[in-house]
């Protein structure tokens, strides 16, 4: 079993990531890969889930066991032996009632767990921070500092928008974008940029928007959202340099537990060839709660199997 000892949240919070690593063109793998500046220390080779993959669960509409995210630190540390929460507001019961008593009991769940809140997706809808119109704009700004103040109490590192579908004005995005950072800096939360929505069909659209806004940001890269492994590679390859956390995610498994719609060893090697070394964070939807935890499990095991062999080639 891995080390079940809580994370010093305060070197947590303190660590920051100032610069980014680089990559070579098409090359998937490479040996002696060397961390990137902007790892977390405390972190490294971390595995845990994305609060989100359990909606069904967590809704009451799974087939089996059915669970809160009050639950989600003991079953991943007591039976999956992970340590990583990657929260998404869908998962509260009401986020926009959540009070101090609901985080004071999460935070110590996932305290008594040995576990960490590493981020929080925020991913209400309805609200439209690249609107032109002053007022709505506003209304979701203030939203969203509302969920940086819950993300800096729980402990979170990072807090992440909801990019919109169609391509917003990009003016007000980064403007709206750098009212957040600047907000998250003053509360230890630095703001994620994550290839959602306009920005999956783009390869560069996760590099230059991080670079556009300039400060108190980094990437957080989903592996599944991209239209296409046309865009998926070479996507990854230029947003894993600007990454502090990845959404490692899996569809649905073949018979033989194969993964057919994007090749996942790829995307570890494209990660860890950037300087990458998590935390990963599983995205792994499934009604079925005992599959669920199988599929996480899979992908642990898949992980752990691969740092190991590449750790190696370190030495």
């Amino acid at each position: 079993m891995a080390d079940r000892r809580p994370i010093d949240r305060r070197r947590f919070l303190q660590t920051t990531a100032l610069t980014t690593a680089t990559l070579a063109s098409g090359q998937s793998r490479i040996a002696r890969a060397k961390p990137s500046a902007q790892q977390i220390p405390e972190l490294a080779n971390a595995i845990g889930i994305v609060s989100a993959s359990a909606h069904a669960q967590l809704t009451g509409r799974a087939q089996g066991r059915t669970f809160s995210l009050l639950d989600i630190p003991g079953i991943l540390r007591n039976e999956l032996d992970l340590r990583v929460v990657d929260l998404n507001t869908s998962s509260f019961p009401d986020f926009s009632k959540v009070d101090q008593t609901y985080l004071d009991k999460l935070r110590k769940a996932v305290d008594d767990a040995g576990c960490v809140m590493t981020n929080l997706k925020m991913n209400q809808r309805g609200i439209d921070m690249n609107s032109p119109d002053k007022q709505i704009r506003d209304k979701a700004l203030t939203e969203y500092k509302r969920s940086i103040d819950i993300a800096s109490q729980l402990g979170c590192r990072w807090a992440r928008p909801l990019p919109a579908k169609p391509k917003p004005n990009m003016q007000i995005h980064i403007e709206s974008y750098r009212e957040l950072c600047d907000y998250g800096a003053e509360r230890n939360v630095t703001l994620l940029v994550e290839n959602f929505g306009w920005m999956q069909s783009d390869a560069d659209s996760v590099a230059k928007l991080v670079k556009a806004i300039g400060g108190n940001v980094a990437a957080g890269i989903d592996t599944g959202n991209w239209n296409g492994n046309e865009v998926r590679y070479p996507g990854l390859e230029k947003s894993f340099p600007l990454a502090v956390t990845c959404d490692f995610k899996a569809r649905r498994f073949g018979p033989n537990g194969e993964h057919n719609e994007y090749d996942l060893r790829r995307c570890f090697d494209i990660a860890w060839a950037s300087g990458f070394r998590g935390p990963w964070a599983l995205e792994h939807s499934n009604p079925d709660t005992k599959a669920l935890l199988s599929g996480f499990a899979k992908l642990r095991d898949m992980l752990r199997k691969w740092t190991a062999e590449n750790s190696a080639d370190d030495k």
